[in-house]
């Protein structure tokens, strides 16, 4: 990337002319010329590329040179011989006048040192007689210039070349030729000054053109004047106040903002007397005067400044994306006073006030008044600042704050009427909402408080907070009872959107706390939906953030609340992963809530909470091997228990029961003690009885096989207990054979449960061993159950040593195990083992499809697995079913490979 130029120190020079006024010459100081002029136009060339704009530029400028008091003649697509005939009449008529003008827009080229104007007839052949068939201008200047004794030629030609590059020009066909410049025209002869001894008391010469030497003109935009002829006619009007050669400084400057530094017009001047001239075209008047005049001294106070000064202000402009315009303006406006001495701090104050304006502007766009008066104020301030004039803008932005102050008063009081409307209509839509949720119309509910609260924002943004929040609810609701996970995702964007209308600094009605409570709590919910860690999480920062509010002794029962969902949060992250860390504080969470939760007080909140402290304590005893945790769980669901009652609550009464007997089960197991397996069942068979089948059937088959369970432990350490009394020697086996499997059972699945290097293939191997001796002992008339649940997992010892091995042995030989389970097994009294066989198989069979390229395997895959999604449906298990549907759509993909040839 190029450096920017550093260059702020001829800026600096160059702006002590801003703020500073423009002394021009009064019209007393000399005699006013009158003259006379030519304006040329030609658009309608016959063989080069036509103009569009050139006949308004010449009718545009003709009124205005009659207006200033010449005599204008105008004439408009002039074949070569009308318009060598035209130059060579004008020049004779012009002897005797004051000031001699030509106004030239067309096409113009130049060769060898020598400015053409073109004809319309004009053609590639026209350029081997250019003498002839052109026009050269150099002639027709020294010849008006031996009559008159001031010469202006104003000069809208610096098109781009219409020849083919490299076409040569001849003066005559027997001359050499000569190239035609690229671009433009050149300077042309005959610009300098005259001697004193001329002929006539010459004055001086003066020749514009539209741009530079070797740079092209803009056309502007069709059916419009170029930029060029709208620079002459704004301000040519000026030469009422201002002598001609100021009035050419103003045009250059004007046409250089206008095309935004791209086009700057040249200007060769050798006067030798201020000119002005008699009559005076009218000027504008009201607003645009004052535009125009603040805009005039701008363009004087840039036409002082130096090319690297200009540059300075083209490239801020353009990095700010600002009118160059209106920063020239901004500029001005500084003032010398407050225009920094040091270069950077120059720039940096440049930049800033760009962006300051590039704001302002933005703004602008979005403002809006019902008042008439004050919008048409308003746009004569945006167009003063788009020409630079921003102390004028200020006067009519002041204009504008005078109006608005003194209706104040009238739109106070009609706002005051609005007010009270809109918030009653918001009320109107707010009762509804209320109906709505009441017939369990969630989403017309949700729909109406957004209703109310597009009414009420504008207003009272504590009932349009209130207003949202209720929508989110409803949503809520909605996304919660029909297991809705894109509803829920729904209400958690509106309480978010609620949140963006709290602030937590100075909220003395806690909303912000309160939208961040149920914003988790909403999170909590689509957490439980997607088994998302992911959403746990975000659940736990919305509780920690409302606590971080929330005092137990300002607001006991809010923080007692939100510890309980912090609680259950981390229990259930707790239970997802290994450790015991979160359910440690999980257990902490939950015990904080009871020290406000309390029995008394809060009955129904201190039994669920008391539920939950029971679960997070269960689940720490079972990790963590600890009888004093399940001794706690025990102890913390039977205080549940003394107000969760079966004759209140029986639903949930049996939940808690279920819960109690997983905690006896497993104190069963870690003391080997009948008795708590017996108790264990008998809290089972409770629960049992208060669980509708037809209405909870999953519920009631899970309770089923939790009793089976615990009575068959129980007699299994009726059975060990005996054994160890009775075997002082011998063989285990054949002493008790039932202990004997029960013990390689233990073994079989231990070795299963090892994780990570501890799972090798010789433990594998070992895992096999034992399933297969449990098999030998335990048959399929005797024990169905148990003969299936060890089939079952000796499945799964072969899948995973068969994924390790190459080949399909093994894999086979899952299969066989699971289809054996299968035959035991049954969808409708053990839904989640037969969906957890099936999705078993299902994985089986698509590792051997794909490694015999099988489609008849990967088919059979594909059954299975879907059999094991409607399991998983039916169980309510939405971790088994993710992994079952993700299982499917990879089959799936594997099958439609193996269909390929």
């Amino acid at each position: 990337m190029t450096a920017r130029p550093k260059i702020p120190a001829l800026l600096c020079a160059a702006l002590l002319w801003f703020g500073l006024a423009f002394s021009l010459a009064l019209a007393e100081e000399a005699p006013r010329l009158n003259g006379v002029a030519l304006v040329i136009g030609q658009s309608g060339y016959r063989h080069l590329p036509p103009l569009a704009n050139t006949g308004n530029d010449a009718r545009a400028l003709t009124q205005l040179l009659t207006g200033l008091g010449f005599e204008a003649r105008t004439v408009a697509d002039r074949d070569a011989v009308k318009l060598k005939r035209d130059l060579e009449r004008f020049a004779e008529d012009a002897e005797g006048a004051d000031v001699a003008l030509i106004y030239y827009s067309g096409h113009g080229i130049e060769a060898g040192g020598e400015n053409y104007l073109l004809p319309v007839d004009a053609d590639l052949a026209a350029l081997e007689d250019a003498g002839e068939r052109l026009a050269p201008l150099s002639a027709t200047i020294e010849k008006i210039r031996q009559s008159v004794p001031v010469t202006i030629l104003l000069i809208d030609a610096c098109r781009t070349n219409p020849f083919p590059p490299g076409t040569l020009v001849k003066t005559e066909a027997a001359s050499p030729g000569v190239p035609i410049g690229a671009t433009g025209l050149g300077a042309p002869k005959g610009a300098v000054p005259v001697e004193a001894t001329a002929a006539t008391d010459t004055l001086g010469i003066v020749i514009g053109y539209a741009a530079e030497p070797g740079h092209a003109a803009l056309d502007g935009a069709e059916g419009a004047n170029s930029p060029y002829a709208a620079a002459l006619i704004r301000h040519l009007s000026a030469m009422k106040g201002a002598e001609f050669g100021t009035v050419m400084r103003m045009v250059t400057e004007e046409v250089y903002l206008k095309t935004q530094g791209r086009q700057r017009p040249w200007v060769n001047e050798s006067l030798r007397r201020l000119l002005y001239f008699g009559a005076t075209p009218e000027e504008p008047k009201g607003e645009e005067a004052l535009i125009t005049g603040e805009r005039r001294q701008l363009l004087l106070t840039i036409a002082a400044l130096p090319d690297a000064g200009r540059l300075q202000v083209e490239t801020i402009a353009k990095d700010g994306g600002v009118p160059l315009d209106a920063l020239y303006g901004v500029l001005r406006a500084l003032g010398e006073k407050q225009m920094p001495q040091d270069p950077e701090a120059l720039e940096k104050l440049l930049r800033d006030q760009a962006h300051k304006l590039k704001t302002m502007m933005a703004e602008r766009k979005a403002l809006e008044a019902d008042d008439p008066e004050i919008t048409r104020l308003a746009a004569a301030a945006d167009r003063a600042i788009a020409e630079g004039a921003i102390a004028t803008a200020r006067q009519f932005l002041d204009q504008a704050v005078t109006r608005v102050a003194a209706t104040q008063g009238a739109v106070d009081r009609a706002e005051a009427k609005l007010k009270a409307k809109r918030l009653a209509d918001a009320a109107v839509y707010a009762r509804r909402a209320s109906a709505g949720g009441l017939a369990f119309d969630y989403f017309a509910a949700s729909q109406d408080y957004e209703a109310a609260f597009d009414l009420a924002q504008k207003w009272d943004v504590d009932k349009a907070w209130e207003y949202k929040m209720n929508a989110a609810s409803m949503l809520q609701h909605q996304g919660y009872e029909t297991g809705d996970k894109q509803t829920l995702q729904k209400s958690i964007e509106v309480y978010r959107q609620a949140f963006a209308l709290t602030s937590r600094a100075g909220d003395p009605q806690g909303q912000w706390a309160a939208t961040q409570y149920d914003l988790g709590n909403a999170l909590l919910e689509l957490a439980i939906l997607e088994d998302s860690a992911t959403r746990y999480e975000e659940a736990a920062q919305a509780f920690r953030a409302t606590l971080s509010v929330y005092d137990h002794k300002t607001k006991p029962q809010d923080w007692a609340a939100v510890q309980h969902g912090l609680g259950t949060v981390l229990h259930t992250l707790g239970r997802k992963e290994q450790g015991t860390a979160k359910l440690h504080q999980a257990v902490a969470a939950y015990r904080a809530a009871l020290t406000e939760r309390t029995r008394e007080g809060f009955p129904e909140g201190w039994g669920q909470t008391m539920q939950n402290l029971g679960g997070a304590l269960y689940a720490i005893g079972t990790r963590e091997n600890s009888e004093v945790f399940l001794n706690e769980a025990a102890a913390a669901l039977r205080a549940a228990l003394e107000v969760r009652r079966s004759d209140l609550a029986p639903i949930d009464w049996a939940v808690t029961q279920y819960n109690l007997g997983l905690v006896l089960k497993s104190l069963g197991k870690l003391k080997s003690d009948p008795a708590l397996f017996d108790d264990a069942a008998s809290v089972f068979r409770s629960a049992l009885d208060a669980t509708p089948q037809t209405r909870f059937p999953v519920y009631w088959t899970k309770i089923d096989k939790a009793l089976r369970e615990a009575s068959r432990l129980s007699d299994d350490a009726r059975r060990k207990q005996a054994a160890s009394r009775n075997a002082l020697s011998g063989d285990l086996r054949a002493r008790d054979p039932d202990a004997w499997a029960s013990a390689k059972y233990k073994v079989g699945t231990g070795l299963l449960a090892l994780g990570g290097n501890d799972l090798t293939a010789e433990r594998l191997e070992e895992a096999i061993a034992a399933f297969h001796v449990v098999l030998e002992i335990r048959s399929r008339e005797t024990d169905p159950e148990g003969w299936a649940e060890a089939q079952y997992n000796l499945g799964r010892a072969l899948y995973k040593l068969g994924r390790r091995e190459s080949g399909t042995a093994r894999l086979e030989e899952a299969v066989k195990a699971f289809r054996e389970s299968l035959s035991v097994q049954r969808q409708e009294s053990t839904t989640l083992a037969w969906a957890k066989t099936q999705d078993e198989l299902g994985r089986v069979l698509q590792i051997i499809g794909y490694r015999k390229n099988s489609t008849a395997d990967l088919e059979e895959a594909i059954r299975s697995t879907q059999s094991a999604i409607e399991g998983f449906q039916i169980a309510g298990t939405p971790v088994d079913l993710q992994g079952a549907e993700r299982q499917l759509g990879l089959t799936r993909s594997l099958l439609d490979l193996a269909r390929k040839p």
